[in-house]
């Protein structure tokens, strides 16, 4: 019975990202009656795990760091696509949008991500051990990164606000790309071992326990449903995102909270793949994950709406309030006692998760 089971459970990771770019596409730009809700809702989350498995696939096929930098990427370019979709359509209500979805996914993957990886490694196993090296290059590119796309812009002089100006947003821009192509350098050529799973001993694990990697046939057709199931996660849950408006807007909640709950569904694959990750012993490649997905998040969003600024006439708002700065900096200061062991305990886990809960509750009551 497993046997016959077991084509069926493979089966459906190929029909439901196809299912959900024709939902998709029969569905664009309408108003959505309560059933089709559910209908969208319960194929958003088939992709979010079909997504999961074929991430895992590719994975499995070309290494790591290869397969949590393909997730990443993948998941940030096109959320960035809606970002800007988003605000040419959204006029002077979306200035906020790039600034909220940014620190936003920041949030969710260097507390809500990392917390919940190490808590599971450590329950499960003892201790979460990962390699502070590689670790610790990826969170200081991480927080130089928010700082110079999020904080400098509420001290700048040049325009009123919390404003870049032409020249000040280019070079955020431009930099947010050198220093993007920097670490994927060092993370995929030259110091490649730096972001391997090491084991408890210390020692760089190059290989992996299960069976062997699949085909490069089958790697190109899990990466192709990969980029559909993505695709509909993204455009999916914009198309149920009026709902949820209605239901924050009912609930008399901030109207940021939209921006928090469209970003938990589009950082979902990444959220279950590193859990997974985190289960089988393999913290780095968890870690790899989550700050991967927060530097791509603020290394390809700032140079898109940047560029987009150009034919987009409302303001672009990217700095942070005084509250938000400070939940960063604590984030990074907490996030740095954290590396620098290359070890961690359910404290840290709880730490970290105490720090999302925070930003959620004043997410909510602000």
């Amino acid at each position: 019975m497993i046997a016959r089971l077991r084509p069926l459970t493979t089966q459906w990771t190929f029909l439901v990202p196809v299912l959900a770019v024709v939902l998709l596409g029969l569905t664009w730009g309408r108003s959505l009656p309560g059933p089709f809700v559910v209908l969208v809702t319960l194929v958003l989350a088939g992709s979010v795990l079909a997504a999961v498995h074929h991430a895992e696939v590719i994975a499995h096929r070309v290494g790591e760091p290869f397969g949590s930098l393909v997730l990443a990427i993948a998941v940030t370019i096109i959320e960035v696509a809606l970002i800007v979709t988003l605000m040419v359509d959204g006029g002077d209500k979306s200035a906020t949008l790039a600034r909220d979805t940014v620190f936003a996914a920041v949030m969710i993957t260097c507390n809500g991500i990392v917390g919940l990886s190490l808590l599971v490694a450590s329950l499960r196993h003892g201790t979460a051990v990962f390699n502070p090296e590689g670790t610790g290059a990826a969170l200081a590119t991480v927080a130089t990164l928010a700082t110079l796309s999020l904080v400098l812009p509420t001290f700048t002089t040049s325009k009123p606000g919390p404003e870049f100006s032409t020249v000040q947003l280019t070079f955020a821009a431009l930099s947010s790309l050198i220093l993007y192509g920097l670490f994927v350098t060092t993370q995929t050529v030259r110091h490649r071992d730096y972001f391997l799973p090491v084991s408890r001993q210390g020692d760089v694990i190059t290989g992996d326990d299960h069976a062997g990697p699949p085909s490069a046939r089958a790697a190109w057709i899990s990466l192709t449903l990969l980029g559909l199931a993505l695709i509909g996660v993204v455009g999916l849950a914009k198309g149920v995102s009026p709902t949820i408006e209605s239901g924050v807007e009912a609930a008399g909640l901030h109207q940021a909270v939209v921006g928090v709950i469209i970003a938990l569904l589009v950082l979902l694959p990444e959220t279950i793949a590193a859990v997974r990750a985190a289960r089988r012993d393999r913290v780095q490649t968890s870690l790899n994950l989550a700050l991967g997905s927060a530097m791509a998040s603020i290394g390809l969003t700032i140079p898109a709406v940047a560029l987009a600024s150009v034919w987009l006439s409302g303001p672009l708002v990217l700095g942070l309030s005084a509250t938000h700065m400070l939940l960063l900096a604590l984030t990074v200061v907490v996030s740095s006692l954290t590396v620098v062991p290359g070890r961690a305990t359910p404290l840290q886990g709880g730490v970290h998760l105490v720090l999302f809960a925070a930003y959620l509750e004043l997410a909510l009551n602000p």
